[in-house]
């Protein structure tokens, strides 16, 4: 027997115990507010850590991420025991609607609000979204005392940190209470939002913590048992396939019930295992020998080696390089599973499913039979192990059962972006607790960019109390934003609206004078009447500058009380200058301030208070085209540092961003913005399909790269090409964008690339205002 697994074992070792109670059936002796639990003989901790795209990666990716597993069961300590535990958990209805739905507010939008949490509601109801997988590290560790057990388990935090940190995933310790919550979930399903602990509080009434999470009583069968009102199996994997897909635990763990799969390790040091490999190798080795002496007294000297023995050698010789040569560890592991049913036919029919996965792949998973209770403890992630039925494996062996899937993303009080295609589950954003929470919206033409940004608004408008603005070069949100009660400004000579292009807010630009950035808007916009860059002097450039302080004194000294200056008070400053310049350059300006083209003219008569704003520029003539993006872009800069001052977060929309990008000056104004408005406390989203087009701009390039959101619709084929060398897409993520269907493709969020479906109900009201199909609009219209 190997020394290691003699020390385990001992120390596994238990006096025979029977329990009198419900709260005797939970093994745990004693626990710290830490998270540090006595559980029999050892001390255990346990970490939650997050899952990744394996399912979905490159062979290439999948080959790196399963050595980068490999190392992580490589660096596991030979004195602990190690559980890896995937938890199937239902979505609580209450707990779902207090978080994600979106509460009423009595007033006009509560039918949009009703029509969204309906949505949602139909979405988590649904079989396969109702389910979350949750993973959980659980080590065990014999001390002889807590302090001894504490300094371990620092040491196994920092090299669990390090080790998903290069798989792309990460793990947080959990402390007593979230222990006690995840066994709470598992006894009394259903009561979650009941859970309530404190344990200071507990200690002081003389109350135990197991009172608060067992159920209501524990009924053992020879090979099922009953909690409360539900029933419950453990089963374990008794014989494994000599190959073994690593899809194998995902297929497992499928199942749309209450679950909990673990899977126990036990390394072995390497100098021990080489020795027990090398005499069993020699003990192999003697046999053969002894069967050929055999036959040759027989006078069969031309004899087979016979098949088994042949297999035993190779097997073995092939082990023990795997331990000498391939950075190989021995390890015993133990598979185990436990799963609940309402009703014990529904348990029957779920057990003949999981061990049906089993037959499908070779292995034979078995019920465990007057066991049910010790299987349970082993399944559950307290760090016990109470069966025996190791298995020794290699490092590889052992990581081919992979706990990786897919990954989720539901981060409370973020918006609804769609259903994870892989696992059916909601995904949920928050893009404020991103680095940058800047983002794009790819796609070619009818692949679904304006309704996802049209859904991200309203969701934000019925949920959320920040403010919208909307940069329309086609008019297309004007109808969306008028049936929400926003303003929609038309910038056209004929509307009746005007936008005052010498706006200046409180904290507008980043100095302390806020008129050096008001000058160059001015100086730009000024250029552009004129008729390119490169017309104004320094003479110009400094006339200027002079009007413009002595138009803005009284302004600024007033603190911003009054109304500020506009184009027609800079003309008149400009004649009052009695230069001969300043006359021409008044003359010049003369359309624009107090001619036909007056629109940026006069003080700002829209809505300015509306939480929702767009500005349409589909009917700006050619001489208005340019400065009117100006004008846009600077009343935007203005609406963002008044949203900053009062507290409040803002979002930009700009769709078809091509269009900006063409043109230097607004190119440079949303480049500039990429990098300002997280610290203004806004959020940019940039919506347009030609990708390649904006690639080939440094300026694009750089945006996108520094996006750490971005949601890729179908994507034309050298638009596919360009996205994957950008983000290093592999083929099988760029499979979910090419052809895709309408609603389809890709989600970056941070370092997570997860693909989604965005299907929203037809028979809303919200749909209608959505809908950019041609069909459904005429239908609206009609």
């Amino acid at each position: 027997m190997i020394k290691a697994l003699m020390r385990i074992l001992k120390q596994d070792k238990e006096k025979l115990h029977i329990p009198r109670s419900v709260q005797q059936v939970i093994p745990v002796k004693r626990v710290w507010p830490d998270g540090v639990w006595m559980v029999g003989n050892k001390y255990s901790k346990c970490w939650r850590f997050t899952d990744i795209n394996y399912e979905i990666a490159s062979k290439e990716d999948k080959t790196a991420m399963f050595l980068d597993y490999s190392e992580l069961l490589n660096s596991l300590d030979s004195s602990a025991t190690t559980k890896i535990t995937i938890c199937n958990r239902r979505i609580n209805k209450k707990e779902f609607e207090k978080s994600i739905l979106i509460p009423m507010q009595d007033n006009e939008l509560d039918g949009y609000r009703r029509e969204y949490n309906q949505m949602l509601m139909d979405k988590v109801t649904d079989v396969s979204n109702s389910i979350m997988q949750d993973r959980y590290i659980t080590v065990s560790v014999a001390a002889k005392d807590i302090a001894e057990a504490r300094s371990f388990f620092n040491r196994v935090d920092a090299e669990l940190t390090t080790h998903l940190a290069q798989l792309s995933s990460s793990c947080e310790p959990l402390d007593t209470v979230d222990r006690l919550r995840l066994l709470h979930g598992f006894f009394r399903e259903g009561e979650e939002t009941m859970f309530s602990m404190d344990l200071r509080a507990m200690m002081k009434n003389g109350r135990s913590f197991k009172d608060t999470v067992c159920p209501d009583s524990f009924r053992f069968e020879s090979d099922y048992f009953q909690m409360g009102e539900r029933f419950g199996r453990v089963l374990f994997l008794k014989e494994y396939a000599s190959y073994l897909k690593d899809s194998f635990v995902s297929k497992l763990c499928e199942l749309n019930r209450s679950m909990f799969f673990s899977i126990d390790f036990i390394p072995v040091p390497t100098d021990e295992a080489v020795r027990e490999v090398e005499n069993r190798m020699l003990g192999v080795e003697t046999n053969i020998t002894n069967w050929q002496r055999r036959q040759n007294q027989n006078n069969n000297f031309s004899a087979v080696i016979p098949y088994d023995m042949e297999l035993q050698r190779k097997e073995t010789k092939e082990f023990l390089d795997d331990l000498t040569t391939r950075d190989q560890r021995m390890m015993f592991g133990l598979v185990t599973l436990v799963h609940t049913s309402d009703t014990k036919e529904q348990l029957d029919r779920d057990t003949e499913t999981l061990l049906a996965i089993g037959r499908q792949n070779l292995c034979q998973i078995a019920v465990l039979r007057y066991q049910q209770m010790d299987g349970l403890n082993t399944a559950m992630p307290y760090g016990l192990r109470k069966i025996n039925a190791l298995r020794t494996l290699t490092t590889e062996s052992a990581a081919v059962l992979m706990p990786f899937r897919a990954q989720e993303i539901m981060e409370p009080g973020g918006v609804y972006c769609g259903v994870n295609a892989l696992s059916g589950n909601l995904i949920i954003i928050d893009r404020k607790q991103l680095i940058n929470g800047n983002g794009f919206i790819l796609g070619v033409s009818g692949s679904g960019k304006s309704f996802f940004a049209k859904r991200e608004i309203i969701f934000l408008l019925l949920f959320t109390n920040d403010e919208i603005i909307i940069a329309d070069p086609q008019n297309e949100y004007t109808p969306l934003v008028m049936a929400m009660g926003g303003a929609a400004f038309d910038m056209s000579p004929t509307s009746p609206f005007h936008l005052n292009a010498m706006d200046l807010a409180l904290g507008y630009g980043d100095n302390a004078n806020p008129l050096i950035a008001k000058s160059e808007f001015t100086l730009s916009f000024l250029e552009q009447i004129m008729g390119g860059t490169g017309r104004l002097t320094a003479m110009d450039k400094s006339l200027v500058d002079r009007c413009l302080s002595k138009i803005y004194a009284e302004y600024l000294g007033s603190n911003y009380t009054i109304q500020p200056p506009t184009l027609v008070d800079l003309h008149k400053a400009l004649k009052q200058q009695r230069l001969k310049r300043a006359d021409e350059l008044a003359l010049a300006m003369e359309m624009v301030s107090t001619g036909n083209l007056d629109m940026f003219a006069h003080q700002t008569n829209i809505d300015v208070n509306n939480r929702l704003i767009s500005f349409g520029i589909r009917d700006l003539g050619k001489q208005l085209r340019t400065p009117g993006m100006l004008v846009m872009t600077d009343a935007i800069r203005n609406r963002v540092a008044r949203n900053r001052e009062r507290g409040i977060r803002t979002h930009v929309f700009i769709d078809e961003m091509h269009i900006f990008f063409a043109n230097d000056l607004s190119a440079t104004f949303f480049s500039e913005s990429w990098k300002q408005f997280r610290k203004d406390g806004a959020l940019a989203t940039g919506i347009t399909q030609n990708v390649e087009d904006c690639l080939k701009s440094v300026t694009a390039r750089t945006m996108l790269a520094n996006s750490e959101y971005l949601v890729m619709l179908n994507q034309a084929p050298t638009d596919r090409a360009e996205l994957a060398k950008l983000l290093h897409i592999s083929d099988n993520q760029l499979s979910y964008i090419t052809n895709a269907g309408y609603g389809k493709g890709l989600l970056k969020c941070g370092s997570s690339i997860v693909p989604f479906i965005d299907q929203f109900p037809k028979d809303t009201k919200m749909y209608r205002l959505m809908s950019t199909k041609p069909g459904e609009i005429e239908e609206i219209l009609a």
